[in-house]
């Protein structure tokens, strides 16, 4: 999305445990959109450590269906088993996006998108995942909208970056407003 938008940047991954911070933030009750928040903050404030003086970018999605959270299936037979949950139900993909100089959060934004899921029946699920496993295995809605993911769903009320991941519109201004070209 960055590349597209004509942002230069470089990837760096932040070195967390986001499963033991998520398990800790679940137990205490915390909302999807406060973990994807707090996600995205906690992987920006970690890269920050080692750039000191260079802005830098965090951001995570959270998927819940009736506020049960969803991870990237660990095989096609798990990725069965969650768009057997997803069917006939709303999926509520909450992303964040951080930006961090020198530790300190200087701006963030979170939003939303609501994903029908059609009623899916085996056969459907399993020719959808003869097509499109394993290259879903890295999305914790198991779909690409970009591609054949855009047949599960009855209506998608968001915005597409969001839904691609993170809150892109929200995060160029955040870039305009500091001076930083981005394009």
């Amino acid at each position: 999305m960055l590349d597209a938008a004509g942002v230069v940047y470089e990837a760096v991954p932040a070195h967390l445990d986001e499963a033991a911070m998520t398990a800790r933030m679940v137990e205490s009750g915390e909302e999807p959109r406060e973990i994807g928040r707090a996600l995205a903050h906690a992987k920006a404030q970690s890269v920050s450590a080692h750039y000191p003086g260079r802005w830098v970018v965090g951001s995570d999605s959270m998927v819940s269906v009736d506020r049960t959270l969803f991870d990237k299936p660990r095989s096609r037979d798990e990725a069965a088993e969650h768009l057997r949950q997803f069917s006939g139900k709303v999926i509520v993909l909450d992303s964040s996006v951080s930006l961090v100089r020198d530790g300190e959060i200087v701006d963030w934004a979170s939003d939303d998108a609501h994903l029908e899921v059609r009623a899916l029946s085996d056969a459907f699920i399993e020719s959808y995942l003869d097509a499109e496993w394993p290259a879903i295995a890295a999305c914790v809605g198991c779909f690409r909208i970009e591609g054949r993911g855009v047949q599960l769903f009855e209506s998608i009320v968001g915005c597409h970056f969001t839904i691609l991941g993170m809150p892109l519109l929200p995060l160029l201004g955040m870039l305009r407003k500091l001076g930083m070209s981005v394009a």
